[in-house]
């Protein structure tokens, strides 16, 4: 078997396994986190949630002041990376909502699903602030992995949608915080205290 023919078959099973997930989601009543979710992922719509922590960042001292910079700085890199870059280029549909057992969806955006720039956005802020401020960087890794579901269980992308946004994003916020600690050289990688 070729390389090529053995890729497009990892290609074709990934999409299938990917379809199976989000149909598993919503297949499976959460009448609870429903709203929650929801409201998670409104409150991430053109990164509110990652400039709102921004600001409260800003008023907590220097180094804060300065993770905030870096990780909208790393933000809106990824919004560019990600919207003007990879979605017109995969051009992916969203997914059908026809046989979802949600009451309380988001509205379904008009953009490609491939990446999930919320999941993309919600990494590039938590790689490059986390990085930072490692006192934050579980709180806000995991705040960006609800960011990330959230936009599964609501309907608008499939699984594997966030997982290319939160690559993306992570690497993004990673180059972010080194290029902002002085470039890419090797001592640039070591951790300041």
């Amino acid at each position: 078997m070729s390389v090529r023919t053995t890729v497009r078959q990892v290609v074709r099973e990934l999409l299938v396994l990917d379809r199976e997930v989000y149909t598993a989601v919503h297949a499976t009543p959460s009448p609870a986190l429903d709203h929650t979710l929801a409201r998670i992922s409104r409150a991430a719509d053109h990164s509110k949630l990652w400039l709102s922590a921004s600001t409260l960042l800003v008023a907590a001292g220097e180094r804060p002041r300065r993770a905030a910079l870096v990780g909208v700085a790393a933000v809106a890199a990824t919004s560019a990376v990600v919207n003007a870059g990879v979605k017109p280029l995969v051009r992916r549909e969203r997914p059908s909502r026809v046989d979802s057992v949600r009451t309380h969806v988001v509205r379904m955006p008009t953009s490609g699903s491939y990446p999930s720039g919320h999941a993309a956005s919600a990494f590039a802020f938590s790689a490059a602030v986390g990085g930072e401020l490692p006192q934050l960087d579980t709180l806000l890794r995991l705040a960006a992995t609800v960011v990330a579901y959230s936009r599964v269980h609501t309907g608008v992308h499939y699984p594997g949608d966030v997982v290319a946004g939160a690559v993306i994003g992570a690497g993004v916020g990673t180059l972010a915080r080194h290029l902002a600690r002085g470039g890419m050289h090797p001592t640039s990688t070591m951790r300041r205290d």
